[in-house]
């Protein structure tokens, strides 16, 4: 049986106009890979693509995942397991919240099965012990780890990275972080002039360096040294926002037309914008910022 795969919607790139970038001399591009499909945007799709395959050429028929109550992996895992005719099951962080959010309630009309364990619980999800019980209870599944991240994630945006550079020319690239899949990726696929700066939407997001590292190794031989991880952009740690970031997303919607979410895209942003303040870019340079998505479950789409 041929594998199905999932439509793709090229994404335009955006230049971005305002003063701050012309006082230091930077053009900023932002990718809006939030345009690439209806549901599963941005990094998802990406980091989806190759685990999708494998499932379907390892004859599963179900995908099980885990995540939290607000996770735009859990979102895009339902969607696309609908989409190709597979099932689903979530396996969400913490007790039942009803109504149902955004995010689950997507989620659960794509067919996904929501199965709610402790945040103690959770803490297991990658022992052994652990997911042979989940064997015991729900049959076979093809596992893809939380947020997606995983060898084959890496291949899929280290792909997305060698598109990018086909595109058009910069000299960094800045993503948010959260489980370091997708900054894996695209420093594994990106050439070694250009820097690639992550901005760590966690607190004390400092261990994200090993992660990545850890990540990187597992993906390949070569020593990959032209990136780092901003930790000081969290804005009170992960979904966590304030007035000021919820002001900051307003203005870039109505005077830019870009539509932002709290947890991650308004603090790459954010942090973008600061570190051209602080002249950690170089004048004259160009700086690309990827859009990863993350709009449907917050209502910010």
């Amino acid at each position: 049986m041929s594998e199905r795969v999932l439509p793709y919607q090229h994404a335009p790139v955006i230049d971005l106009q305002l003063s701050i970038l012309q006082k230091a001399g930077i053009q900023l591009f932002i990718k809006r890979e939030d345009q690439n499909h209806p549901h599963i945007s941005g990094n998802k799709w990406w980091k989806l693509k190759y685990n999708l395959e494998a499932a379907q050429q390892q004859g599963h028929h179900t995908l099980l995942t885990f995540g939290g109550a607000y996770s735009n992996h859990i979102y895009a895992t339902a969607a696309a397991a609908h989409e190709l005719g597979l099932t689903s099951i979530g396996i969400i962080r913490g007790e039942e919240t009803l109504p149902l959010n955004g995010t689950l309630a997507f989620a659960k009309s794509r067919g996904m099965r929501l199965h709610y364990i402790s945040r103690e619980a959770y803490r297991n999800k990658n022992s052994i012990e652990f997911i042979q019980s989940l064997h015991d209870r729900f049959g076979e599944f093809y596992l893809i780890p939380e947020g997606g991240t995983n060898a084959l994630a890496i291949k899929g945006v280290a792909e997305f990275a060698q598109q990018l550079q086909q595109e058009i020319v910069f000299d960094y690239v800045c993503l948010p972080v959260g489980t370091g899949g997708t900054i894996a990726g695209l420093i594994a696929g990106m050439n070694e002039q250009t820097q690639v700066v992550g901005i760590s939407v966690l607190k004390n997001g400092e261990f994200l360096v090993d992660e990545v590292n850890n990540l990187l190794k597992n993906f390949s031989d070569r020593v990959y040294g032209n990136w780092y991880i901003e930790t000081s952009y969290h804005h009170g740690g992960y979904a966590k926002t304030n007035p000021q970031l919820l002001a900051f997303i307003n203005t870039m919607k109505e005077q830019h037309q870009l539509p932002l979410d709290p947890v991650y895209t308004a603090k790459l942003l954010w942090g973008v914008f600061d570190l051209v303040e602080k002249g950690k870019f170089k004048p004259g340079s160009t700086v690309l910022a990827v859009h990863t998505g993350g709009l449907q479950g917050h209502g910010f789409r």
